[in-house]
């Protein structure tokens, strides 16, 4: 679904009766190309962007509650760490009640979308096609601030932030990955020999950062490692490995971007330095199960037939889900 790709004959042929002026004839279209639209639907959403590979996707049995115990995360260190929930799409994640498990709240995300029929009736793909497109990112935003909005929430809880205090303002150092990764280390529990000891991962940062980056000398970083980043694409995948961890860059972070003005407006955290100008997120991805996402129900896509009287065909969908941080000494925060 997030390629423009052209669908082969059958559904382009569905997609032309969907149009069709005869009422009955593009409902029961409509219905079938529904059912059809679920499963790369489901694969988009679920799998893209940039919460892929962060959050444990769980389906959760049919009449299942979303608990989750945490004295198995860390046996011993409950009381190091807390548990944070998201209550529901677009609300302030919130610290879950001390126990020995959480429960973690499940709610609805939808997304619709309509266009002229006649834009159907004459298998026009550059507009059904971009329609499902957008039905798609509806899905995939509110998913994605969701997730990180969680995420941030129970960073800001450590009270903890790394800075390089020797860097220029606004100067993305390799020292801070150095840095974060020790911290990561040191604050995480655990011990040499633990399941539990902290590691640094994954390292999220701004466009800018990278741009610093790019601009590393040879003194830096080696040739390989400079071959990566300049060869690095803009579809979310690791950028390149610095010191074993993996770097990612976001347009939601950023000096004035969404998941900054999240972190200090929202959620009122503060930058190192009075003169640091970005957050940067490191995670400990070594076993994922600190972050995960119950699913009660997957993404189900239903026609809209109260449309066809205004010559347009629609869709409309949802599913329920939940995003929850179970250690957040998982999560690590930095400016710079």
């Amino acid at each position: 679904m997030s390629k423009m790709t052209k669908p082969d004959d059958h559904f382009i042929d569905l997609i032309q009766r969907s149009g069709s002026s005869e009422k009955e004839v593009a409902l029961a279209a409509q219905r079938e190309l529904a059912v059809a639209l679920e499963a790369p639907l489901r694969k988009g959403v679920l799998v893209g962007d940039v919460l892929d590979g962060i959050f444990e996707k769980i389906q959760m049995a049919p009449g299942s509650a979303a608990e989750f115990p945490l004295d198995l995360l860390a046996p011993g260190t409950e009381a190091d760490h807390v548990a944070y929930t998201n209550p529901g799409h677009g609300r302030i994640p919130e610290r879950a009640v001390e126990g020995d498990y959480v429960m973690v709240p499940t709610y609805t995300v939808g997304s619709s979308i309509d266009y002229l029929l006649r834009y159907a009736r004459e298998a026009r793909w550059d507009v059904v096609g971009r329609a499902m497109q957008v039905l798609e990112a509806g899905f995939t935003k509110k998913m994605n601030d969701d997730g990180w909005h969680t995420l941030l929430a129970a960073g800001v809880d450590r009270n903890v932030l790394v800075y390089d205090a020797d860097a220029s303002a606004g100067q993305f150092t390799k020292r801070l990955i150095s840095l974060l990764k020790t911290v990561m280390r040191r604050n995480a529990g655990g011990n040499s020999g633990s399941l539990n000891r902290g590691s640094l991962t994954d390292h999220y940062l701004s466009p800018e950062a990278l741009e610093d980056i790019r601009n590393w000398g040879i003194d830096q970083v080696d040739e390989i490692t400079r071959r990566e980043i300049y060869q690095a694409g803009d579809d979310g995948a690791a950028i390149t490995r610095i010191f074993g961890v993996n770097l990612h860059d976001m347009d939601e972070l950023g000096e004035g971007q969404e998941y900054q003005n999240f972190y200090t407006h929202q959620l009122t955290g503060s930058l190192g330095p009075s003169s640091d100008k970005e957050i940067v997120v490191g995670l400990d991805l070594s076993s994922n199960d600190s972050f995960i996402m119950p699913i009660k129900q997957d993404v189900q896509i239903f026609e809209d037939d109260a449309l066809h009287r205004q010559q347009r065909a629609g869709f409309y969908g949802w599913a329920e889900i939940g995003f929850a941080v179970l250690d957040n000494r998982r999560v690590l925060l930095g400016s710079f």
